[in-house]
């Protein structure tokens, strides 16, 4: 295991450990043993005794490494020690690839199941917040300035989708990586037919990989690692949209600060959204996976071993912090404070010019040109920038937009219901995802 234990969970860290690895590599043999007796290229006493005797001993194969300097070849010299006469057929016309790259591939897909469960229990507490908040008004922002008045409940649909897309991506990913390849030193088959190959497919519940060379294409595990970055920066996306909204001057949620919780060593008033701070660093250890992942495709002809020491870490790192991502972001969304009051005072701060682009549109709707119609908006928001009035009366009291609209239709304009209408509509459309 090669990720940091402070963000490595019991879970993950049983995937990636030797007993996991070196496990998985003998149920290939087992399964390889299986198939072989089948087509009758080993005796079935044997694939037997391998089937029921095939064990090894982590210390004892490091001892041999030791002095083989090879890990396959300890791996199978610990394990043929407890087969016996047998052990001979062990191993028998495959390479080390065949082992180490099927036995990568059940690995991912093990870490991938925790992942996908992971997301499906984030999305589960994304849910009850946003029907907990579907008409909750405040204000929308672009370019970090006051837009429109929307709810948080659809802020939050936007991230639910966004990981119901993660979601089906790591599932596309986690079956392009589900293969098996047990074709020989070069991928020619040059001992063992294909069909031993796809009966240890079909024994582990992986697919066939059609031309493996030696190893099994690393476009295939590239794939994979950017899946788990684009997640990850999902959950940089939530986070920061947090921290953005835990700021003082905007203070419209907060991460829960627990009782005894400090905030600062310096400054005893400080409550600080460290939790989505970490969430941001996360990702960025997560995404600076994916350049490795990519050169990793780039191997000289049939292949070499350049893969080999980055997946080590690779691996473990990028599936084990995401996992870890992934549940701290369900807790920060779980307890998060929320303040309707305050996201109610937030849109009422610019005292109505949130309510610009239907202004300019009802004129425009009363025959004016757009030109007219912006330039019009235009000088009365301006005022309410210079906190020269709310932007409601300003309008009431310009004769060139009153000449055009009445009161009472301006003040259907201003209403803040009428505006967010169809928000219930469009958040049951999400969530029926």
């Amino acid at each position: 295991m090669t990720n940091h234990p402070r963000y490595t969970r019991p879970e993950m860290e049983k995937i990636w450990s030797d007993e996991n690895r070196f496990q998985k590599m003998l149920d290939v043999e087992i399964a390889a043993a299986k198939a072989m007796a089948a087509e009758g290229i080993i005796p079935k006493d044997a694939a037997k005794d391998i089937a029921e005797k095939a064990k090894f001993s982590i210390a004892h194969l490091q001892e041999i490494e030791e002095e083989t300097r090879h890990e396959t070849i300890a791996f199978l010299t610990s394990v043929k020690e407890n087969i016996g006469e047998s052990g001979r057929f062990l191993h028998y016309g495959m390479t080390s690839s065949d082992v180490l790259d099927t036995g990568f591939s059940l690995q991912l897909r093990q870490a991938a199941d925790v992942l996908m469960a992971d997301i499906m229990s984030l999305m589960r507490v994304l849910k009850e917040r946003i029907i907990e908040h579907k008409m909750t008004p405040c204000i929308g922002r672009s370019h970090g300035i006051h837009a429109e008045p929307t709810t948080f409940g659809l802020k939050l649909a936007g991230h639910f989708t966004a990981f119901d897309r993660g979601y089906k991506r790591l599932k596309a990913a986690r079956d392009e990586i589900s293969v098996c390849a047990i074709s020989g030193a070069i991928g020619t088959f040059p001992i063992l037919p294909p069909s031993v190959e796809q009966k240890v497919a079909d024994e582990l519940g992986l697919q066939i990989e059609p031309v493996s060379t030696q190893v099994i294409p690393r476009d295939r595990h590239a794939v994979f690692f950017s899946t788990l970055a684009v997640i990850a920066t999902s959950v940089e996306n939530l986070a920061t949209e947090i921290r953005h909204l835990q700021r003082t001057e905007v203070r419209e949620v907060e991460e829960q600060f627990r009782k005894g919780q400090k905030g600062s060593s310096a400054m005893p008033h400080k409550r600080n959204p460290i939790l989505s701070e970490n969430l941001t660093g996360l990702s960025r250890v997560i995404r600076a996976t994916i350049y490795p992942a990519l050169e990793n495709i780039v191997l000289w002809h049939e292949r070499d071993m350049s893969h080999s020491s980055v997946e080590r870490f690779i691996a473990p790192q990028a599936t084990a912090t995401l996992n870890d991502a992934l549940n701290r972001l369900r807790k920060v969304v779980e307890n998060l404070v929320v303040y309707p009051d305050q996201m109610q005072a937030n849109i009422d701060h610019l005292n109505g010019l949130v309510f610009s682009q239907s202004v300019l549109l009802l004129l425009t709707q009363k025959g004016v040109s757009r030109e007219t119609s912006y330039d019009i908006v235009q000088r009365n928001a301006m005022k309410v920038w210079d906190g020269e009035g709310d932007f409601q009366s300003l309008l009431s009291s310009d004769k060139d937009f009153t000449a055009h609209v009445s009161e009472t239709e301006l003040e259907k304009i201003f209403d803040q219901d009428h505006v967010l209408r169809h928000v219930s509509q469009v958040i049951d459309r999400a969530l029926a995802v």
